[in-house]
C-alpha cells in the first residue's frame, strides 16, 4: 500500500511501514552534504597549488559553501512544508550533484568557488528536508531514536570526508572530490523516490515570504561578516555586512511579531528548553568546527601524514560519536536532556582543555584522548537538543524547525573557524617572531611564514632546497676558495631551513594549546548558561513509556 503524507503520521493508525529504510536515505543524504566541507580541508593544498589560489580565494572556495547554505535554510524550509518535504530533498540533491559536476570541471579560483556555492544552494534544501521527513515519519516514541542515528552519522561524515578524500588524492587530483558526490546523491535521489512517502503541511496559508527574505539578509549578512571581518580585516566590506546583519535581524523580529501567520514564531526562543538547545548546538559546534580546522592542521603539517592517514587518524572521533549516541538513546528517556547535555558540553570542555598540553613534543597519542572525548561529547549532546528543537515545532513547520537546528549548527561552526581560526593565526605569527627573533633567515621569508603553517614549511623547504643547490655547486667547483664558501653558505642555509623547520612546528603547536585554552573557556561558559537555561526535567518517564505503548499497540494492530 502507498502511503500519502500529507497529513501527520503520528495522527495515522498504524506509522509507515519502511520508515526505518527511509530514514537510510535521509542520513545519506545528510552525509554528502557534511562530507562537502570535511573533505575540501585535505583537498585544499593540492588545489592551492593547481590553481595558484591565495589565502582569500582559499578561504572563499570553503566559505562560498557556507554563506548560501546558511542563509536560505529558513526559506526553503518553510517553501518544503508548504508544497513537498520529499520534493525538496530531491530537487535539493539534484542542485548538489549539479554543483559538485561544475566544482570537477572548474579550472579557477571563480569557478570553483561558484560551485561551491551552487553546493551550498542544495544543501540548504536538503538539511531541513532530512529533519522535517525524519519526524514526519517517525511516530513521537520512535523520534528520539531516529534522531540518534541522524546525529551519528553527521559524526560519521566528519572523520570520513578526510579518510575518502585522502584516499581519492593518491591516485587522482583534487577535482575528484568533487565527483564523488555525483553517483551517491544520484543513488539518494531514487532511494527518496522509491523510500520516502510524500510529505507536506496540512495546511494551505501563504508563505511569510517577507520574513524569510529578511532572513536570508540578516544571516547571510552575518556570516559574511564573520568570514570577512577575522580573516580579511575590518574593512568596509565586513563593517557594512556587520550593519546589515544587525538591521535585518532587529527587522526580522519585529515583522515576525507582528505578522499573524510568521515564518518563525521567535516567541519560542521564550522557551528555555528550547533556547537552551539553540545555544547548545551554536556553541558544541563552534568548539568543534574550530578544533577541527586546527586538528587536521597540526595531523598533516606538523606531524608530517598525509591527506589519508589524516583522515584515518579521526576515525576515533566518529567511533566516539556513535558510542555517545548510544548511550544519550539510554540515558535521556531516564534523567533527562539537562543531564545528558551538560555532560555532554562538560565532555567538549575537557576535550579541549586536554589540548592545552600540545608542544613541538606531542605525538598522535597526545590528540588521541581528546578525539574520544570529544567525539562521546558529540553523541551525548547533540542528539536530545535537535530532538528537543523538533519537537518545539507542529508538525505543519517541521521543515522550518530543522532549518533552525540547522542554522544554528552553521552559525556555531562559522563562528568556530572564523574566531579560533583567526585566534590561530594571530598566535602562531607570534609565536613565530618570537622563535626567530635574532635569526639571519631573510626578513621577506619570515614574513611569508607568519602566513600559515602550510606556508611557514614551504619556506623551509625552499630555504633547504637553496642550500641543497649550493652544496651540489661547492661540490662541482673548480676554485677550492669558491668551494669553500659555497659549502659555508649552503651550511648556514641548512641550518636556517632547520631553524625555520622547528621554529614552525613548534609555534603552531603552542598555537594550538593556546587556541584550545580560548575554546574550553567559551564552551565552559556556555556549559553553564545551558545548564541554567535547560528544565531539570522535560518530560515524566512514565510518558515516554505509554508514548512506547501506543506505538507498540499500533504496530500490533
Amino acid at each position: 500500500m502507498r502511503l500519502v503524507m500529507t497529513e501527520p503520521v503520528e495522527k495515522m493508525e498504524r506509522p509507515y511501514a519502511r520508515r526505518w529504510w527511509a530514514l537510510l536515505v535521509l542520513c545519506l543524504s545528510l552525509l554528502i552534504i557534511v562530507m562537502a566541507n570535511t573533505a575540501l580541508t585535505v583537498a585544499a593544498p593540492d588545489m592551492t597549488k593547481d590553481l595558484g589560489l591565495s589565502s582569500a580565494d582559499l578561504q572563499w572556495v570553503i566559505d562560498g559553501y557556507t554563506v548560501p547554505y546558511a542563509a536560505l535554510m529558513l526559506l526553503l524550509g518553510a517553501i518544503g512544508d508548504k508544497y513537498s518535504r520529499r520534493g525538496a530533498l530531491v530537487l535539493g540533491l539534484v542542485v548538489f550533484g549539479g554543483g559538485a559536476v561544475f566544482g570537477y570541471l572548474a579550472d579557477s579560483a571563480a569557478t570553483v568557488i561558484a560551485a561551491r556555492a551552487v553546493m551550498g544552494v542544495g544543501a540548504a534544501l536538503i538539511m531541513p528536508a532530512t529533519l522535517s521527513l525524519l519526524a514526519a515519519t517517525f511516530p513521537r516514541a520512535e523520534r528520539a531514536k531516529a534522531i540518534v542515528l541522524w546525529t551519528a552519522t553527521a559524526g560519521l561524515a566528519i572523520a570520513a570526508g578526510p579518510v575518502v578524500a585522502g584516499a581519492l588524492l593518491r591516485d587522482h587530483g583534487w577535482s575528484s572530490t568533487f565527483l564523488i558526490n555525483v553517483p551517491i546523491a544520484a543513488v539518494a535521489i531514487v532511494a527518496a523516490l522509491a523510500l520516502i512517502p510524500p510529505s507536506k503541511a496540512g495546511h494551505h496559508d501563504r508563505i511569510d515570504y517577507v520574513g524569510g527574505l529578511l532572513s536570508v539578509i540578516w544571516t547571510g549578512s552575518l556570516i559574511y561578516m564573520i568570514i570577512e571581518g577575522p580573516h580579511f580585516g575590518w574593512n568596509a566590506k565586513a563593517i557594512t555586512a556587520a550593519i546589515v546583519a544587525g538591521a535585518g535581524l532587529v527587522a526580522f523580529v519585529l515583522w515576525e511579531l507582528r505578522h499573524p501567520r510568521p515564518i518563525l514564531d521567535v516567541r519560542r526562543f521564550a522557551d528555555r528548553r528550547f533556547a537552551g538547545s539553540n545555544l547548545a548546538v551554536a556553541l558544541f559546534f563552534l568548539a568543534v568546527f574550530g578544533a577541527f580546522y586546527y586538528l587536521t592542521q597540526h595531523l598533516q603539517f606538523v606531524l608530517g601524514y598525509d591527506a589519508l592517514e589524516t583522515g584515518v587518524r579521526m576515525l576515533p572521533l566518529a567511533g566516539a560519536v556513535f558510542v555517545g549516541s548510544a548511550l544519550t538513546g539510554f540515558l535521556t528517556p531516564r534523567v533527562g536532556m539537562k543531564w545528558t547535555v551538560t555532560a555532554g558540553m562538560v565532555g567538549g570542555t575537557t576535550a579541549l582543555a586536554l589540548l592545552t598540553r600540545v608542544d613541538a613534543g606531542s605525538t598522535y597519542g597526545d590528540f588521541l584522548a581528546p578525539l574520544i572525548i570529544l567525539g562521546l561529547a558529540i553523541g551525548l549532546a547533540l542528539s536530545p537538543c535537535t530532538d528537543a528543537i523538533m519537537g518545539a515545532f507542529p508538525e505543519s513547520e517541521l521543515g522550518v524547525g530543522g532549518a533552525v537546528n540547522d542554522t544554528s549548527l552553521e552559525l556555531g561552526g562559522s563562528l568556530g573557524i572564523a574566531i579560533l581560526g583567526s585566534l590561530l593565526a594571530t598566535s602562531y605569527g607570534n609565536h613565530l617572531t618570537d622563535a626567530t627573533a635574532g635569526s639571519k633567515l631573510p626578513a621577506s621569508a619570515l614574513d611569508t611564514a607568519q602566513d600559515s603553517v602550510g606556508a611557514g614549511y614551504a619556506v623551509a623547504q625552499g630555504i633547504g632546497e637553496k642550500a641543497h643547490q649550493l652544496a651540489a655547486q661547492a661540490a662541482h667547483a673548480t676554485n677550492p676558495q669558491q668551494a669553500a664558501q659555497l659549502k659555508q653558505q649552503a651550511a648556514e642555509l641548512a641550518a636556517g631551513a632547520r631553524q625555520m623547520a622547528h621554529a614552525v612546528g613548534s609555534s603552531f603547536s603552542d598555537a594550538v594549546a593556546h587556541t584550545s585554552l580560548v575554546g574550553a573557556v567559551i564552551l565552559g561558559t556556555g556549559t553553564i548558561l545551558v545548564a541554567v537555561l535547560l528544565p531539570r526535567r522535560e518530560k515524566a518517564a512514565a510518558e515516554v513509556k505509554t508514548e512506547e505503548k501506543e506505538l507498540a499497540d499500533s504496530t500490533a494492530g
